[in-house]
């Protein structure tokens, strides 16, 4: 499952490590708009098995910050 980001925004921090197991909820990565911090968590159980973002990196409403193998 791809997860999307909703919003145009910087990539703060990245959470998780590509291989990583997780659950409904946790937090993949956190991104800093206007000063704001906003967490995109996953939306299904699974494996970690794509990150395309990096720290510091500018992303846009609808691109692509995770995949995730589904359990």
């Amino acid at each position: 499952m791809e997860v999307r980001t909703e919003i145009t925004a910087n990539v703060w921090q990245v959470r998780v490590e590509v291989g990583e197991q997780v659950e409904v909820g946790t937090e993949l990565v956190v991104l800093e708009s206007m000063k704001m911090e906003i967490p995109v968590e996953s939306p299904v159980a699974g494996t970690v098995s794509e990150l395309r973002v990096q720290p510091d990196q500018q992303i846009h409403e609808g691109d692509v910050v995770a995949v995730i193998d589904e359990a």
